[in-house]
């Protein structure tokens, strides 16, 4: 099974991020993410039993409290990604770490080049752009400023199935 751990962004930004989404797809013909409005904390990798990564997470959520992070503001990776900016708090940042440094300790968990470099918190809007759509699209979304104070409260595992991301298991911070 193909899993994803993340971390679901909830409230009014979650709504702002679904229509800015719908809307961007719609205009310029691009295709949509398959996940909700999330930040990735693992990104997706094969696994044959979860039990202990529920473990590890279940008693992360357990012993550590919430943290804020501030989305506002839009930027990209080359111009094949838009995104909205995440500026995560300190706790955030060390909750963040801590816990993908737990999830290593984990035997048979693959881990990406990628995420070895420092976490940059984001939420993505589009991807896989070509450089005629990143341009057109990126100025569009600058037209929507915004700013939201936001929680770190959960850890999501997501599972792929034949209707896209699904819920597998959800934690909540304390």
């Amino acid at each position: 099974m193909l899993y994803v751990i993340v971390c679901l962004i909830n409230g009014e930004v979650k709504e702002f991020h679904h229509q800015l989404v719908e809307e961007v797809c719609h205009r310029f013909k691009v295709k949509r993410q398959r996940l909700q409005s999330h930040f990735t904390l693992k990104a997706p990798f094969e696994c044959k039993d979860l039990s202990e990564i529920e473990k590890v997470t279940e008693s992360f959520c357990l012993s550590h409290k919430a943290s804020s992070f501030i989305m506002s503001g839009y930027n990209h990776f080359d111009d094949r990604v838009i995104y909205m900016d995440i500026k995560p708090s300190l706790d955030t940042i060390k909750n963040c770490e801590e816990y993908k440094n737990l999830l290593r300790t984990i035997p048979g968990i693959e881990w990406k080049k990628n995420e070895s470099k420092k976490h940059k918190f984001h939420c993505t809007i589009v991807s896989k752009l070509t450089k005629d759509t990143y341009n057109d699209i990126w100025f569009y979304v600058n037209k929507f400023p915004y700013s939201f104070n936001c929680s770190f409260d959960n850890i999501t595992i997501m599972r792929l199935d034949k209707e896209g991301w699904v819920v597998e298991k959800g934690y909540k911070l304390q």
